[in-house]
């Protein structure tokens, strides 16, 4: 729902109708910490939507096992180690005004709980949502006890929403435009693209209407899989998700923590800089480089993976919002 005219009016904003329209730019935040405030991530917006932000994704965290000490005794909790996502989904779209999609993750959650989850986002007037399985961060968190075994059920669900079937009833549609993840250089727990590639297409089949991939540093893997995707009858919109790197630390902490490859011209040009400076410009040009590729190959939008800094993204997007104006 959106203000205008100081009238509420209905306003259809699916991610898979905005890309028909013009090529997008949209960021990827993740929410404070349990016990945090959300200041910072308020002052990192406040900059960024300076800029013409078509949405922003708001990560979620699986949940955890953890325990508990205290002076009797020793608790076993499941708990997520940053809450708020459907909370601050909804102070984001009172204070910007912009399109929030909360990413919605199936590891140790049962149906009816996420249904109750689908019906809030519906009530607050979320159109658009993206359907993770989630990573457990710690192996006791592989055993958590949860309805859903892959993404594809999730999405299942959720589109029998959008045809009035709940669990336990059949009531007014939702209209949920469901987005998921896609893996360029292939999901880190399959053999192989091709056995990727498939579990991706029946996602598609079950209803997903857009797809936003994991961080890539070369268009030419990001135009090989798009291809790969047409091979496959996987016809949706397929928007990049990139990330800045910005010092030489990040060269070798995102491959071992996201499973992607630096290109060896960036880990080369990081090897030579002289300074913190020298490294940042290094790659804030690299990546306005990548985007320009990335575009002139026809994707239809770039999305920032912002890591909550706003520096690098804001240097990006400026110079993404120029490619798009030629």
């Amino acid at each position: 729902m959106k203000q205008k005219n100081n009238e509420l009016e209905a306003i259809v904003l699916k991610i898979s109708e905005m890309v028909k329209n013009r090529r997008i730019i949209s960021i990827e935040i993740v929410p404070p910490r349990r016990g945090e405030d959300v200041d910072k991530i308020y002052r990192t917006l406040d900059k960024l939507m300076n800029y013409n932000i078509s949405f922003i994704n708001i990560t979620r965290h699986p949940v955890e096992v953890d325990y508990i000490e205290y002076e009797d005794r020793i608790i076993k909790v499941q708990k997520v180690k940053r809450p708020g996502t459907i909370g601050l989904t909804a102070a984001l779209m009172n204070r910007y005004d912009v399109d929030v999609v909360p990413h919605l993750v199936c590891t140790g959650i049962n149906k009816f709980e996420m249904e109750d989850m689908l019906i809030d986002l519906s009530i607050m007037g979320v159109d658009n949502v993206f359907v993770i399985r989630g990573e457990s961060s710690n192996s006791a968190g592989k055993n958590l006890k949860g309805d859903y075994k892959y993404a594809v059920e999730l999405v299942n669900q959720i589109n029998d929403l959008n045809n009035g079937r709940y669990l336990y009833a059949t009531a007014k549609p939702t209209n949920f435009c469901i987005g998921v993840a896609g893996y360029p250089e292939k999901h880190y727990e399959s053999p192989n693209i091709e056995v990727d590639l498939k579990f991706l297409k029946q996602k598609v089949d079950a209803g997903a209407e857009y797809i936003i991939t994991q961080m890539v540093f070369d268009a030419q893997v990001y135009k090989i899989f798009v291809d790969r995707c047409k091979d496959y009858g996987i016809n949706v919109p397929i928007i990049p998700g990139i990330k800045p790197v910005v010092s030489k630390n990040s060269v070798f902490n995102i491959p071992k923590n996201f499973f992607v490859s630096i290109p060896h011209k960036l880990v080369e040009l990081m090897d030579e800089a002289k300074s913190k400076e020298e490294e940042f410009n290094i790659g804030i040009s690299f990546t306005i480089e990548l985007v320009e590729k990335l575009i002139d190959y026809g994707a239809p939008g770039i999305h920032i993976f912002t890591m909550g800094r706003g520096e690098e993204s804001c240097e990006v997007i400026k110079h993404t919002e120029s490619i798009l104006r030629k």
